[in-house]
C-alpha cells in the first residue's frame, strides 16, 4: 500500500506516517522512484501506535513494545515490564480521575435539567 492509502484507512495524516517511520515504529519499503510502500498489516500497526500514544506512552516506549507485539512473544525484558507496569498504574490513576470528573459533570447536568433539585452536593 502507498502512504496515502495507509493514511486514509488508518485515519491519520501522511505526516504522522512519516514521523512513525522516522521514529522506527513503522517500516516502509521504497520503490526505485523513492515512494513508500507498506504491507497490508500497516493499518493495524498504525492503529496500535495511535492507541499507545493516546495512553501517554512515549515514542521510545512504543519502540520497545512493538518488537514484543511483532514476535508474539510472551517474554519481555524485565526493565520493559517494570516500565509497562508503571505506565499501567499511571493510566489507572488517570481513568479514576476521569471517572470522578464524569460523575461531577453528571451532577451538574442533573442540576441544570432540574434547577429545583437539591444541589448542595454539587458545590
Amino acid at each position: 500500500m502507498r502512504i496515502g492509502e495507509v493514511a486514509d484507512k488508518a485515519g491519520v495524516s501522511v505526516r504522522a506516517l512519516r514521523y512513525y517511520e522516522q521514529q522506527e515504529l513503522l517500516p516502509a519499503l521504497r520503490s526505485p522512484g523513492g515512494q513508500r510502500h507498506y504491507p497490508d498489516t500497516a493499518v493495524g500497526r498504525v492503529r496500535l501506535i495511535q492507541q499507545l500514544y493516546a495512553a501517554g506512552l512515549s515514542s521510545r516506549v512504543v519502540r520497545d513494545v512493538l518488537p514484543c507485539v511483532d514476535s508474539g512473544s510472551d517474554e519481555a525484558p524485565p526493565q520493559l515490564l517494570d516500565q509497562l507496569v508503571t505506565e499501567r498504574v499511571r493510566i489507572d490513576r488517570r481513568i479514576t480521575d476521569l471517572l470522578a470528573v464524569r460523575d461531577r459533570l453528571d451532577d451538574v447536568i442533573a442540576v441544570a435539567r432540574d434547577p429545583d433539585s437539591d444541589c448542595s452536593h454539587v458545590r
